[in-house]
């Protein structure tokens, strides 16, 4: 362990050195994040999920520091370069940067400007001139001039000469200190199209002539803009005003005002053009990246978690249709534990007859599957469909619901379905997938790639290992949050679960395949390769319901266990008493059950879990359906209060289904009436909000809503609205296949969004 680190760890982020250390010792020990966070507070000192994944990605970095750091000192080792000095330098460096710096003058280089210089034998007169002292440069120059060192006179002496100068500027620590310290407060993103390019690139034409601080610029800009230049449109460049850069060089270096100063003010400013600004607006592009890709990442991963987190209507059984007009809708039946029983294809929107048929085949298996609830997908056919079904006249007590089927077909034509569903087609598996969403949104959407949800910004442009560590770093947050049912979780499930990994998930799963049930926790380490340390990890986390010992059902770790029985021991009752009764358990005295293993922070968490034993986090759920006589985007009038569902939230605002195969954007100016910082204080994803419609283009098929109180555009109500419509044909909800639906905003801001960077949002909408 390197306290060095866990020292400055402890600063960077405000803990105490004591927590840093015990959580970097769990976490070399191979325990996870949630059993840190959830079974070892008294180690942490009640450290949570947030600070252990900080210590964990730090002690990652400085890691990786030390790892540049012995491979530098190792190649100056073996060139007979280090030095006493340069080691502790070396070893003194904070930042990957400064290390690099460092390291600058003594990386092996290719051949250039200087080096030839250098070879032609002018790295004396360099030296000459740089001192800056009461000399003619080109006096001195002339003694250089040799034809046969392609040295033909004093100008080519003296170009050289300024070559190695303009190098050594290059490589100072203080001038790239100083240069990315300006590049950080001063440099602006500046955009301009490609000539030639406007009509290819009319989707970045807002980035045409675009120009603001690079410090201030949001990420979902910033990676517009890269990808502007990425696809050839538009040029990007990243840099301070040229004046005040060579303002602090030439405060640096030009020492006087005579011929030899003239010389290195120019080495200076060539210094400056050609390799230095080079060179810092790498980084800039770089560190700007970094961050864009961070924020990026947070909004995706905060997405993912609040759907994964979505309320489960739970285990009834649901009849699922994923709607389609020519090619039908495809139905399935499952029972409560999502178990596959029937498959059919019906016409909702083709002839009488077919109506007919279809009626009488739903009402029909309503009642021959005893159906709690229909789940709708919200693809292309979906208002037809729901409406259709919602004139069935269907008992009282089934639930219409329209579920989200993003990713539905990523999952239908992956390796997962075709081992739950070998001899099924892929729309029997994308049906049964929009059927299991609804019943629990978390089990089924761990079996797809989270970039194939439909939620996010530009996922595909960020650094994809950071994006598939937040990511995962969600989905195991989230499961191990909820808990699994070992007796029914599917493999994949399973695998996010702290300590397992897919090949103990896969043991689990063929474990209970050959031998039924697990009637306890302990008979988990029957599992081949779960030993011990697996189990540790893991058992929290898993339930088993109906077990022999009430406390396998919840998240009382095993443990604990012996802990609760002398709980109930000392009050002399059962645990089902315990469990059930809230008078018993005010009896307790939880200082009486403090040792030097469990402490207040782990038997508050145990009396927690008596009270309410394996209770699901996730909110309860509620039944959602979208406007009457709303059903296309030429339904869609200024001034209408719509039902809507939040289907994405980003930086700028965030996207409401309204039921008319076209998401609308609520900008962020739009989400309160009270300023908001960030669209994930104020909403979450899949939350049932009302949504005033500001503007509509139809054009574009963009439409602007508001959240406010009392915005701009006049109140009319829905179906009066939607009767004044014109009805041309309504267009398709979006591309299936796992991609993001085509999510977008009005491009002319509504008199409430200020012409303004911020403003600038609804145009950025249309770049992912």
């Amino acid at each position: 362990m390197n306290e060095a680190h866990i020292s400055k760890i402890a600063t960077e982020l405000s803990l105490q050195v004591g927590q840093v250390r015990a959580t970097s010792l769990l976490l070399a020990d191979g325990a996870t994040v949630p059993f840190i966070s959830r079974y070892r507070k008294e180690a942490t000192g009640t450290l949570d999920e947030v600070a252990v994944t900080d210590i964990r990605d730090r002690l990652t970095q400085l890691a990786e520091l030390d790892t540049r750091r012995e491979a530098i000192l190792k190649s100056l080792e073996e060139r007979e370069l280090l030095t006493d000095e340069l080691k502790e330098k070396i070893d003194a460096a904070e930042t990957l940067a400064v290390l690099e710096d460092i390291y600058l003058p003594y990386r092996p280089k290719r051949r250039t400007r200087a080096t030839i210089a250098r070879e032609k034998g002018l790295e004396p007169l360099a030296d000459m001139v740089f001192a800056q002292g009461e000399l003619d440069p080109l006096v001195e120059a002339a003694a250089f001039v040799d034809p046969e060192k392609e040295v033909n006179d004093v100008e080519e002496a003296l170009a050289g000469a300024r070559d190695i100068i303009a190098e050594r500027v290059n490589e100072d620590e203080e001038s790239r200190a100083k240069m990315r310290e300006l590049f950080a407060e001063k440099a602006t993103a500046k955009c301009k199209v490609i000539p030639g390019k406007e009509e290819e690139g009319a989707k970045f034409r807002d980035y045409f002539d675009w120009e603001e601080p690079i410090s201030a610029a949001p990420s979902h800009r910033v990676l517009a803009m890269r990808r502007g230049e990425e696809e050839g449109i538009l040029s990007f460049r990243i840099a301070p005003p040229e004046e005040d850069a060579l303002r602090q060089l030439n405060a640096q270096f030009v020492t006087g005002e005579g011929p030899a100063s003239e010389q290195v003010r120019l080495a200076v400013e060539d210094s400056y053009k050609r390799l230095l600004s080079l060179s810092m607006e790498t980084e800039a592009r770089m560190e700007s990246k970094k961050r864009a890709d961070e924020d990026a990442i947070q909004v995706f991963a905060e997405n993912v978690r609040q759907l994964l987190l979505a309320p489960p209507l739970g285990r009834k059984p649901v009849l699922a249709l994923d709607p389609g007009f020519r090619t039908g809708c495809k139905l399935v039946c499952l029972d409560e534990q999502g178990k596959l029983l029937h498959n059919d294809t019906i016409f909702v929107t083709q002839s009488d007859r077919q109506k007919q048929e279809a009626a009488d085949k739903i009402r029909a298996l309503c009642e021959k599957c005893n159906v709690a609830a229909i789940a709708i997908g919200n693809g292309t056919a979906s208002r037809e469909t729901d409406s259709f079904i919602r004139s069935l006249d269907l008992p009282a007590d089934v639930t219409v619901v329209m579920v989200d089927e993003s990713g539905a077909s990523v999952y239908s034509a992956s390796e997962v379905a075709r081992e739950e569903f070998p001899e099924q087609d892929l729309t029997v598996r994308g049906s049964v997938s929009i059927g299991r969403r609804l019943m629990d949104p978390l089990a089924e959407l761990v079996k797809i790639d989270p970039k194939s949800i439909g939620v996010g910004q530009y996922q595909h442009d960020v650094e994809q290992s950071a994006l598939r560590q937040g990511l995962d770093d969600v989905v195991i947050s989230c499961v191990n949050a909820v808990g699994v049912e070992v007796n029914t979780a599917s493999k994949q499930l399973l695998t996010y679960v702290s300590g397992l990994g897919p090949k103990l998930a896969q043991s689990i799963v063929d474990y209970r395949n050959e031998n039924g049930p697990f009637s306890t926790r302990k008979e988990l380490l029957k599992v081949p390769r779960l030993g011990p340390k697996a189990f540790e990890q893991s058992a929290g986390f898993l339930r088993i319901r109906g077990a022999k010992n009430p406390l396998d059902a919840s998240a009382v770790h095993p443990e604990s266990y012996h802990v609760v029985d002398q709980m109930a021991s000392d009050l002399g009752c059962d645990l089902q008493t315990l469990m059930r009764d809230d008078a018993t358990r005010r009896k307790i005295e939880l200082e009486q059950y403090v040792d030097d293993k469990v402490g207040l922070p782990t038997l508050q968490d145990i009396m927690d879990e008596l009270a309410k034993p394996g209770r699901d986090p996730r909110e309860k759920f509620e039944a959602f359906s979208f406007a009457e006589g709303v059903e296309k985007i030429e339904d869609v009038q200024a001034g209408m209060k719509l039902p809507g569902i939040v289907t994405n939230i980003t930086k700028f605002g965030a996207f409401v289904d309204i039921g008319v195969h076209q998401d609308g954007l609520v900008h962020i100016s739009q989400l309160a009436d009270h300023f908001v910082k960030e669209p994930s204080d104020v909403i979450k994803l899949r939350q049932n909000v009302t949504v005033t419609v500001l503007e509509v283009d139809l054009e574009r098929q963009r439409i602007a809503l508001s959240m406010r109180s009392n915005p701009d555009a006049a109140e009319r109500p829905a179906r009066e609205g939607a009767k004044r419509g014109p009805k041309p044909q309504a267009g398709s909800k979006g591309q299936r296949g796992g991609r993001p639906k085509k999510q977008q905003g009005k491009r002319e801001e509504p008199a409430r969004i200020p012409n303004t960077a911020m403003g600038q949002a609804f145009r950025d909408a249309l770049k992912d």
